[in-house]
C-alpha cells in the first residue's frame, strides 16, 4: 500500500480536529504584541491562551536587549553545534546563571524543552536500568521513554502506593549494573497540580533511585525566589535532575538542565539533540541571560500573577464551575460534555465576549469531559478579570443544560 494513502486511513487523535478547525480551533493567529490584549481574526480579545506568566515578553528592558543582540549578532551566530563550532561565553555565563537560580552546582543549556528532555531521557539510562513515570506526564517524557532502550513502568498519577510497588518490581529485578530513574512533572501543565515531590524524595529512604523533575510550569512562577516546584515544597536538594524551560515564564525558546557537575558533562557528550543540531543564536542567549536577571530582581511580578490567579480562580467559583484544585497558576475548569461543546464555548467566548480561551476534549482528557484551560499571567489586569468572569457568568447555563444532558 502507498504510504501517503495510508496516512489518510490514520489520521491520528488530533486529525480530524486540526483539519476542520484549522485557524480557528487550530492553529490560530494571535496578533499583536504579547499580553493579555490582543486581535484574533481582526478582533479585540482578552487573551487567557499564552504562557507568559510573568508578562515579560513585552518588557521594555527586554525587548531594548532583543533588539540590541539581533543588531549585533544576528541569529547565525555562533554558527554549528555547541559541542565542534557553536559556543560562546555567553552560553556558559548563562548555564552559571541557570545553576545557581536552580540551586544546583551546573547546568547545561538546550535548545528546546521537548526534544530536550526527550534526548536527555534517552541518554541517562541504558538497557539494564529501570524507568519509572507518573501516568499524566507531559507527551516529551512519554515520548522520551519511548527512545530509552530500558525497561519502563508507569505509576498512577501521584499516587504514591502506586509508585512504590513499581519501585519495590524494579528493585527486585536489580543487576550489579542497574539503576532507576524516576521521572515526574513539578507542575502538571492541564490540571495544574503540583507533583508529589516531598514524598517521592522519601521513598529515597527506602529505594536506590534518582529524581528527574521536569518542571516547566513552575520554573520562574513557583517558591520563594522562583526558583521551581522543588523550592515551593522544600525538596529542591532532592531533586537530582532538575528540568527547566523557557517557554512559559521567560517567553522564549530554550530550556535547560541543572543536576551534578559529572552529569553535566556526561550530557555534554551524549544528548543527541544537542550534539546534532545547531546552538541557540547567540541574541537568543543574551535576551535569556536579562531574562533570567530579571525573574529574580522581580518577586513581586510572581504577586502579582498569585494575586491575579487567585482572583480568576475564586471568581469561576462563585459562578458555579468546576475549577479543578490547581496549585499553580494554571486554571481548568472542567465540565461534562462533547468536543461540540468544547467549539461552541471557545467560538462564543471569541465572537460575543471578546474573550479567547483554548479548551481540549478527548484524547487529552477522558471521553464526555471539556476542559477549558485558562493561563493567567502578570499582566492581567482587574478589568480582563471582571470582563472574563461576566463572559462565564454568561454561558454559565448553556454550559450546564448540555452537562446535565450526559447526565441524565
Amino acid at each position: 500500500m502507498d504510504l501517503f494513502e495510508k496516512l489518510n486511513s490514520r489520521p491520528g487523535p488530533l486529525g480530524e480536529f486540526t483539519s476542520a478547525g484549522y485557524g480557528y480551533y487550530t492553529f490560530p493567529k494571535l496578533e499583536g504584541p504579547i499580553g493579555p490584549d490582543m486581535k484574533f481574526n481582526g478582533k479585540d480579545v482578552v487573551v487567557w491562551s499564552v504562557n507568559d506568566y510573568l508578562g515579560i515578553a513585552s518588557n521594555p528592558e527586554v525587548t531594548k536587549v532583543d533588539k540590541e543582540a539581533a543588531a549585533e549578532y544576528g541569529f547565525s551566530i555562533p554558527m554549528g553545534a555547541r559541542l565542534m563550532t557553536g559556543n560562546s561565553d555567553d552560553h556558559e555565563a548563562l548555564e552559571r546563571e541557570l545553576a545557581e537560580f536552580s540551586h544546583k552546582p551546573a547546568a547545561l543549556l538546550l535548545n528546546y524543552g521537548y526534544q530536550g528532555i526527550m534526548s536527555v531521557i534517552h541518554s541517562l539510562v541504558d538497557r539494564n536500568d529501570f524507568l519509572i513515570y507518573d501516568e499524566l506526564s507531559h507527551a516529551c517524557i512519554v515520548d522520551g521513554k519511548q527512545l530509552a532502550i530500558c525497561e519502563t513502568a508507569v505509576f498512577k498519577h501521584n499516587d504514591m502506593d502506586s509508585l512504590e510497588k513499581q519501585l519495590q518490581r524494579a528493585t527486585s529485578r536489580l543487576k550489579p549494573n542497574s539503576s532507576i530513574l524516576v521521572i515526574t512533572e513539578g507542575v502538571f501543565g492541564m490540571t495544574g497540580d503540583l507533583g508529589k515531590l516531598k514524598e517521592i524524595v522519601a521513598l529515597k529512604e527506602k529505594y536506590s533511585f534518582r529524581l528527574l523533575v521536569d518542571d516547566a510550569h513552575g520554573c520562574g512562577t513557583l517558591g520563594h525566589d522562583g526558583s521551581g516546584a522543588g523550592t515551593e515544597l522544600g525538596v529542591q536538594d532532592g531533586i537530582d535532575i532538575y528540568f527547566g524551560t523557557f517557554a512559559k515564564a521567560f517567553a522564549l525558546i530554550g530550556a535547560y538542565v541543572a543536576t551534578e557537575p559529572n552529569v553535566v558533562e556526561f550530557l555534554k557528550a551524549n544528548v543527541r539533540s544537542q550534539i546534532f543540531a545547531k546552538s541557540l543564536p547567540r541574541a537568543l542567549v543574551i535576551s535569556a541571560r536579562k531574562r533570567l536577571e530579571l525573574i529574580r530582581k522581580h518577586p513581586e511580578w510572581r504577586e502579582q500573577l498569585w494575586k491575579n490567579t487567585n482572583a480568576l480562580r475564586d471568581g469561576l467559583r462563585e459562578l458555579g464551575y468546576n475549577v479543578l484544585p490547581s496549585e499553580s497558576p494554571v486554571t481548568p475548569v472542567l465540565t461534562q460534555g462533547s468536543t461540540d461543546l468544547c467549539t461552541t464555548i471557545m467560538r462564543v467566548l471569541r465572537e460575543d465576549h471578546g474573550v479567547f480561551v483554548s479548551g481540549v476534549t478527548y484524547p487529552v482528557v477522558p471521553k464526555g469531559m471539556v476542559l477549558i484551560r485558562l493561563i493567567p499571567t502578570a499582566a492581567h489586569r482587574d478589568h480582563h478579570i471582571e470582563k472574563t468572569l461576566k463572559a462565564f457568568a454568561a454561558i454559565h447555563d448553556m454550559v450546564s443544560a448540555e452537562s446535565a444532558k450526559l447526565s441524565a
